[in-house]
């Protein structure tokens, strides 16, 4: 069954039960597959769009970082906005930008062109991430449901990044480099007319004006953080004016976004989120689990192209165990979170992970395939799960109407661990890879100097030297990088066990007590119902032989009969655990219980809501209010 909740002042429309709440589902992960390929799609392209554009180095290191940038810094202001003027409304607002955006980064003929093209395409995708998680928390109010679908949408985010570099490799090797964005606008022109007819519309809370100036201030905050982040991972300096300004710029509009959100009566971001230790653990897990994902993924890429000798298509080949083993999480997320509740989840999650990056320090010079199946279906499976169970709890913590807000917060969380990761596990690789170099003996110092900056670079001087000075370099850099890989796998592994220990905060089972706004909003509407009927109500035969019947208005909104009838039937569902029925249905319970509990939850005469010993679900699933 379901109903429409009033929620300060407005109605909120929810898809009802069946079968349109997976349709919708469907919608979104195609949407977030598109956003999330293109992050990764364009790397194996560099190299013929280099060719054919002839960029300069920075023109072309703001091609690749243009569209990761400018999405990461706009997730706060797209997400904020949703709430306030509808996230269907800007989902679809997205979807064109990123269609038009895709043409004309296909046929551009200039770097500039390119450039500008990326960036707009990071605007799209800062439209569509956060829409896609709020309009999901929304359509799933159940959150036995909800978790299922996070499943899906975070197996499917994996599924995007993983695949980027095989089917970007297949493309450029079969049509052109710009072929990787033209794929999109077919897929654009389909999911368009799709999400207008089938996605719902919801909003969050509107009162006050919406903070444009604390939007900005977030927005160049964030673009500063990860600007530095990024140049910092590329190798510069960490004290150079280029990576600290930045950064310390970032950090400093942010503290003042923080305070301005403070003080001002209708914020952007409702920071009181930050106070429940499940949400603060919650986005802290994302941001280690990223850090530990692309770091790794970045120099797994190296070592099977540089060390084993793969091709692009081979090495994207070899990463798919770790994309299946992310779908198997995704799938079974939603059963084990019942079972084993977040706490356990994430922790053994991050635990099965570290057991993966021990596994894969066996790795050497020579290819073990088997070795690295193995490593990287743990890999998959145990970061997936964690990063399931993180964004589940996240989501479940926030209220309805800030949806937008907290799904922008969880996206940009997830996008600064991702360039904390290169940058973090990038310098270790650095610090324990360059050392070595220096003393190879015929190789003249400057070409030590060359070929400690990377892999790729110390073959390239290898080549060009020739003999027996070439041939120890070669050799010299190749044990050099994989005693850096070995290193920097440590450091991974223990990162993920601070991870491990964090995920202690998270509440023990599923469940969590009934968010006293929604049931201030529930009451509310009880009242207004109340009042429509009038006395029409107390002269029904169920308020006859007991006054206090006239006030059992039970959240549901439903008559007295059909409230005993759904009770009953919860009563017998085996989602209820022993002894819950009794606190959700009076009629359960003894004369003198009942007596004691003649005030429901959510009656308008009632003080604070009361939450069931169990911390199990009171609202039966599609009912329409989130089931905590």
């Amino acid at each position: 069954m379901s109903r429409t909740n009033t929620a300060q002042g407005r109605s909120r429309s929810a898809v009802g039960s069946g079968a349109n709440r997976w349709v919708v589902l469907v919608v979104l992960c195609v949407s977030l597959l598109l956003v999330a390929l293109d992050a990764t799609i364009l790397h194996v392209a560099v190299p013929s769009l280099t060719e054919d554009l002839r960029p300069s180095s920075t023109a072309l290191l703001w091609i690749v970082d243009a569209y990761p940038l400018v999405c990461a810094s706009l997730l706060i202001l797209f997400g904020t906005l949703g709430d306030r003027v509808g996230r269907r409304r800007v989902l679809l607002l997205g979807y064109a930008l990123f269609g038009i955006a895709s043409a004309v980064a296909a046929l551009a003929t200039a770097p500039g062109v390119l450039i500008g093209a990326r960036a707009l395409l990071g605007v799209g995708g800062a439209m569509i991430m956060p829409a896609t998680l709020s309009i999901l928390r929304t359509v799933f109010p159940d959150r036995r449901e909800r978790a299922t679908a996070i499943g899906i949408w975070t197996a499917t985010a994996a599924i995007g990044a993983a695949t980027g570099p095989v089917l970007g490799g297949f493309l450029v090797e079969n049509y052109w480099w710009g072929s990787v964005f033209l794929i999109n606008i077919p897929l654009m022109a389909l999911i368009l007319p799709l999400g207008r007819r089938l996605l719902p519309e919801s909003r969050g809370a509107a009162d006050g004006p919406w903070d444009v100036l604390g939007a900005l201030m977030a927005a160049a905050g964030v673009l500063g953080c990860v600007l530095g982040v990024k140049r910092a991972g590329a190798g510069e300096p960490l004290l150079a004016l280029p990576t600290a300004g930045p950064l310390l710029l970032g950090a400093a509009l942010l503290v003042l976004f923080v305070r301005r959100q403070k003080r001002r009566p209708y914020p952007l971001i409702d920071l009181r989120l930050f106070s429940r230790a499940a949400f603060t653990t919650s986005v802290g897990c994302i941001v280690i689990g990223m850090l530990a994902l692309v770091g790794l993924e970045l120099i797994a890429v190296q070592y099977l192209q540089l060390v084993l000798g793969l091709s692009p298509l081979e090495t994207g080949l070899r990463l798919l165990p770790l994309t299946f083993a992310a779908m198997a999480a995704g799938a079974t997320g939603s059963y084990t979170l019942r079972r084993i509740g977040p706490r356990r989840m994430v922790g053994w999650g991050f635990l099965l992970t570290a057991a993966a990056v021990l596994l894969l320090t066996l790795m050497g010079q020579h290819d073990r395939p088997l070795l690295l199946t193995a490593g990287f279906v743990l890999l998959g499976f145990g970061l997936q799960t964690t990063l399931f169970s993180a964004y589940e709890s996240m989501l479940s913590e926030a209220p309805q109407h800030s949806a937008g807000g907290a799904a922008a917060i969880g996206e940009t969380s997830y996008q600064l661990g991702a360039g904390m990761g290169i940058a973090l596990l990038g310098s270790v690789m650095n610090a324990a890879y360059a050392p070595a170099l220096a003393s190879v003996p015929g190789v003249p110092a400057e070409a030590s100097r060359a070929a400690a900056n990377s892999l790729g670079e110390a073959y390239k001087v290898a080549d060009q030297l020739g003999g027996t000075a070439g041939d120890a370099l070669h050799q010299a850099a190749r044990h050099s990088f994989v005693h850096g890989l070995h290193v920097t796998l440590l450091v991974s592994a223990g990162l993920l066990l601070v991870g491990a220990l964090m995920a202690q905060r998270l509440p023990r089972i599923m469940e969590c007590p009934v968010d006293p706004e929604e049931a201030f909003d529930a009451r509310e509407a009880q009242g207004a119902l109340s009042a429509q009927e009038g006395p029409d109500r107390a002269a029904g035969p169920a308020a006859a032989g007991r006054p206090e019947a006239a006030s059992t208005g039970l959240s549901s909104g439903m008559p007295v009969g059909s409230e005993r009838a759904a009770c009953a039937e919860r009563a017998g569902s085996p989602g209820v655990p022993v002894g819950s029925e009794r606190a959700a249905c009076p009629e359960a319970s003894g004369p003198s219980e009942r007596a004691d509990r003649s005030e429901p939850l959510g009656s308008p005469e009632g003080g604070e809501p009361r939450v069931p010993a169990t911390r199990e679900a009171i609202e039966p699933a599609g009912s329409g209010r989130p089931a905590h």
